[in-house]
């Protein structure tokens, strides 16, 4: 990669970007913010989410890693929502409470 990555992008890290995450230690990352530091010639802080295989945010981390060794990441297969994942999503959106404040609980 490039250009610096920007907010949304989905890169893989793995041992090009910094020898902690060589081999298994590889990840998914969704980029929120590049860091705004002064850093070592062609490194960076990237602040962002680790992804799993389903596309879903499992760990909030910050890592240091040199620019040249990013790589877009192959976007996570989404599995289809059946009607059943619908109806419990609504209903769970649909369950709030209503305290004796009058005032919908959180």
């Amino acid at each position: 990669m490039t250009v610096l990555p920007q907010p949304g992008d989905l890169l893989r890290i793995d041992g090009r970007a910094s020898v902690q995450f060589g081999g298994d230690r590889a990840l998914t990352f969704r980029v929120v913010s590049v860091g705004p530091e002064l850093t070592h010639l062609g490194w960076l802080w990237l602040t962002g989410y680790v992804v799993d295989r389903r596309g879903l945010a499992t760990a909030k981390r910050e890592v240091f890693v040199q620019r040249a060794g990013l790589r877009p990441a192959a976007a996570p297969a989404h599995p289809r929502r059946t009607a059943q994942c619908r109806a419990q999503a609504n209903s769970v959106e649909a369950s709030s409470s209503v305290g004796s404040n009058r005032r919908a609980g959180r």
